[in-house]
């Protein structure tokens, strides 16, 4: 398995001929090293239906043919745009041929801004699980630190762990830093920071003061091997 990361939350899975993207938000993000019109995915994985996180996924999907696995509300909005997707929600798991999914509880928001300036509600902000040739990836989408994650680190066997840092929209580092200590998962790796001036952090920084884990700062493009 190939977990590679792109900028703003945008994680990518390679596992058994599968290639999965989560929260593909390629199109205005700067520290992207993708180009949306080249990305190829067979699944899109969605975490929330916020703007930089929804991303290029109807262009995605519509390209190459994708799953679409959102949270339910989410899920509609999409199939309504032609989509083919997969509704899931909250403490839902379902196995799929590419790989386990499950939802996690996310503190945070969820709705979609269209050209006309509308907000779409997109239910519930979740995590998500993906387990895969016995590896386990947790990325916990936007959030703020939760005291459910001590249970989330006790039921699995994490082996990466994307958690966001940039604080103002999500838990800033030191609030990162106690739920990696919660999750216990092998390697910790900062997400969601620096691409908005609102939310520049020092990533190094936060890697260097983790105890319980590895920490590890992915420059877009970056590939950890499982």
């Amino acid at each position: 398995m190939k977990v590679s990361y792109h900028g703003h939350s945008v994680v990518k899975i390679v596992s058994e001929g599968k290639t999965i993207l989560i929260d593909p938000f390629i199109t205005g993000n700067s520290l992207t090293d993708l180009k949306a019109t080249e990305v190829y995915a067979d699944v899109i994985l969605l975490t929330h239906g916020h703007n930089d996180h929804v991303g290029d996924t109807v262009e995605l999907a519509k390209r190459n043919a994708s799953l679409v696995v959102a949270p339910n509300e989410l899920a509609v909005y999409l199939g309504w745009e032609g989509l083919n997707v997969h509704p899931m929600h909250i403490g839902g798991s379902r196995q799929f041929d590419f790989g386990k999914v499950k939802y996690t509880l996310a503190f945070h928001g969820s709705s979609y801004q269209t050209e006309n300036n509308e907000l779409i509600y997109t239910g519930m902000p979740g995590g998500i699980l993906f387990t895969a040739e016995g590896k386990t990836i947790y990325h916990a989408g936007d959030t703020a630190l939760f005291s459910d994650m001590k249970l989330i680190g006790e039921l699995n066997e994490i082996d990466i762990a994307f958690l966001p840092i940039g604080d103002n929209f999500t838990m800033g580092p030191e609030d990162a830093l106690i739920a990696a200590e919660w999750l216990k998962a092998k390697v910790v790796v900062p997400i969601h920071y620096n691409t908005f001036p609102v939310i520049e952090q020092d990533a190094a920084d936060f890697v260097s003061r983790l105890t319980s884990s590895e920490g590890k700062v992915m420059a877009p493009g970056d590939v950890i091997e499982l």
